[in-house]
């Protein structure tokens, strides 16, 4: 029953959390070693696959672009990237005022220490994370503007290997990663006292939502000169379904039907937004991903990450964010790249922010798809001043 309320991969993340909290406790300097090594093989094998998620979803969203009118495309492709990075940089103020008061533990004075793993086989991506980003960029514009529809299928079925590849390979190991993690953290002794933290940060991130729904409805009533509580009386049942489903794609055709009960905006533009911005745009995930990195950062590392690296950082999730729809928890996973390199994490701040956006995901993807409404109304206003 517990699995079919959660969800399978949910429930299967927190089976991992509880399995590695109670493991850890039971471990000596000998069965640590096998935790090590199960740790670094999947650790190993997640990192192999984040380039190639990269290129997969980046380039095939990128050739997507040429559908529709392309003044409207690229004026929705923005105001997705401005939504999703103003959440982005308003979790980061919120971060910088409320981490610091949360007296979180960070002295390992008494921790236990970790013998060297015993055994490791390296798996090295093919090529870094920036790497990957930069090309995906490159080859996507360039499929875009020379229409090289071949090379467009290809990469669409890239993208199909890869979600395969994020199914039946990196979903069914991170439970095992996961639980490695918290085991080796509840070995150290330091865990215990920090989890109570992360329950307050998801209750945090909730309300954060709440009020970037409530500043996008307010922006676009105001430019649509439309109240917006016409449109998003409708959205209740869409916001229960994402809760219910933690996907966009299974929420999509609610998400449409209660655009067009509410007639606020015109259905061309609505058949167009809806969809693409389930696809584009994730100011909830990203705002949760902030606030969450920051939590971990003063965690595991005792203190936060300094202002201009915060502010890259947000700057570039909401790049991978584009690419993120289709794997569950998307945009953390398309990101772990980007968490490891701009912020320096290593795999048990990862494993830590995996398990805790786990947690909060359907939440995060109510937020974003309850906001795709707000921006369909900024694009239909725009649409009939440049028509």
């Amino acid at each position: 029953m517990l699995k079919k309320i959660l969800g399978n991969t949910l429930f299967k993340l927190i089976v991992g959390v509880i399995a590695g909290l109670i493991l850890g406790n039971y471990l000596n300097e000998s069965t640590i070693q096998i935790v090590l090594s199960i740790k670094y093989f999947t650790g190993q094998l997640i990192f192999f696959l984040v380039p190639l998620i990269v290129i997969g979803f980046i380039v095939s969203s990128i050739t997507k672009l040429n559908e529709g009118s392309s003044k409207i495309v690229g004026f929705s492709l923005a105001i997705a990237y401005l939504s999703s990075i103003g959440a982005g940089l308003l979790s980061t103020f919120a971060g910088y005022q409320i981490i610091p008061q949360l007296s979180i533990p960070t002295s390992v004075e008494a921790l236990k220490e970790v013998p060297k793993i015993l055994f490791q086989l390296d798996i090295p991506p093919i090529f870094s994370v920036m790497t990957a980003l930069i090309l995906s960029l490159m080859i996507g514009m360039g499929i875009l503007l020379t229409k090289a529809k071949q090379l467009e299928i290809i990469f669409d079925q890239f993208k199909d290997i890869v979600i395969l590849m994020v199914n039946k390979v990196l979903i069914p190991i991170l439970p095992f990663f996961i639980a490695a993690n918290f085991a080796i953290l509840s070995y150290e002794g330091s865990i215990e006292k920090q989890l109570p933290v992360f329950f307050k940060v998801i209750l945090i991130v909730i309300v954060g939502h709440f009020i970037w729904m409530t500043l996008m409805y307010s922006i676009a009533g105001f430019y649509h000169k439309t109240n917006p509580l016409k449109l998003l009386k409708h959205y209740p049942p869409v916001y229960l379904t994402a809760v219910g489903t933690m996907s966009s794609a299974a929420t999509l055709g609610v998400a449409v039907k209660a655009v067009d009960d509410s007639k606020v905006i015109k259905p061309t533009i609505a058949n167009f937004t809806i969809p693409f911005f389930s696809n584009t745009h994730l100011c909830g995930s990203v705002l949760t991903e902030v606030f969450f990195v920051m939590t971990v950062s003063q965690v595991l590392y005792g203190s936060i990450p300094d202002l201009g690296t915060m502010v890259m950082f947000v700057l570039l999730l909401g790049v991978f964010a584009v690419g993120a729809p289709g794997v569950p928890g998307g945009t953390v996973v398309a990101s772990l790249g980007l968490i490891s390199n701009v912020l320096g994490f290593d795999e048990a701040g990862i494993a830590l922010i995996l398990t805790i956006f786990a947690l909060q995901d359907s939440f995060g993807t109510a937020c974003n798809i309850t906001t795709d409404g707000a921006l369909a109304m900024i694009v239909d206003k725009y649409a009939e001043e440049k028509a």
